[in-house]
Parts: C-alpha cells; structure tokens; sequence
C-alpha cells in the first residue's frame, strides 16, 4: 500500500469513527438484497476484517464528505446499477 492510500485509508477511518462517536443513538439500515449482493456484502466484511455495519459506517463517512466530480471513487456506475435496481423492483409491484 503507498503511503498516500495509505494515508487515505487513515483518513477515511477516522472520519467513520467520528461519524460514529457523533451518533449518540444507533439506526437499523434495512434493506432487501439479492442472495449474491448479500453474500459480497459479507464475503467483503470477512475478507478485510470488519463489520457489514463497520463497512457501511465508513461508506457513509466517505459519502458524506465527498464530491464525486473531485475524483476517487467513480459514483456514475454505481448510480446507474441503483437507479436499474430500483426501476425493476418498482415495476414488480
């Protein structure tokens, strides 16, 4: 890892924990997934040692603080994939 993502990583930690400590009360995030986004969700979780909750903490950290025109993380596909989702599960209904 070099020493900028290094760096990063640091950073976006330290942004979940303070997101976290902030918090005084905690909030269930419910949601119906595939079986398969279940599975990466946890498969991921485990691969790096932590939480779904932990993961989602953080994502929220960089979420909240992020512009996605300032660069990293290219939120256009993952938008796009949501927005997909959305529409077929409205249309089951």
């Amino acid at each position: 890892m070099s020493a900028l993502s290094a760096a990063t990583a640091a950073q976006t930690a330290a942004k979940a924990v303070s997101v976290a400590a902030k918090a005084k009360k905690r909030r269930a995030l419910h949601a119906y997934l595939s079986d398969a986004a279940h599975d990466t969700w946890h498969q991921f979780a485990a691969d790096n040692g932590v939480t779904v909750s932990a993961t989602l903490e953080a994502l929220a950290a960089e979420l909240h603080n992020r512009n996605p025109a300032d660069g990293g993380i290219d939120f256009a596909p993952i938008i796009e994939r949501a927005r997909q989702t959305d529409s077929r599960r409205r249309r089951r209904r």
